[in-house]
């Protein structure tokens, strides 16, 4: 009988520890941006909503700036300021404007991580957009 789970083995620790502080280093999940907006001191990085601004009116995470991923550019970015860290996210897990800003920060030498789950995410966490 098969065993789905099972019948690929899992990988040894080391390789294990890697995939994860690697993927650690890449994204950041809705429940720690929340906390690290809503604790009154500075995060420590810009949150990047990249939609269109017509979805950014409908709601968006408190304390976003809009900057669409197709406009991600070094001189829209100087006008943004200087940032430690870039935080994407775009509408949900069906979306990959997230994977496409975070492309685009890199190549501009920006350090970068996605929010996983976008706005799908963020209302899951019950969490209240800003409009």
């Amino acid at each position: 009988m098969p065993r789905p789970v099972t019948d690929v083995p899992a990988a040894p620790a080391d390789i294990a520890r890697d995939h994860f502080a690697r993927l650690l280093a890449l994204e950041t999940d809705c429940w720690d941006v929340h906390q690290a907006i809503t604790t009154g001191s500075d995060p420590g990085f810009l949150l990047l909503d990249v939609r269109s601004p017509e979805l950014f009116a409908e709601g968006h995470v408190p304390g976003a700036v809009n900057l669409p991923h197709g406009r991600i550019n070094a001189r829209n970015l100087a006008d943004l300021g200087d940032t430690d860290l870039y935080v994407v996210y775009c509408a949900g897990p069906h979306c990959n404007g997230a994977d496409k800003a975070g492309l685009r920060l890199a190549d501009l030498g920006r350090p970068v991580k996605k929010m996983i789950g976008g706005v799908t995410g963020w209302l899951d966490e019950g969490f209240d957009l800003a409009r």
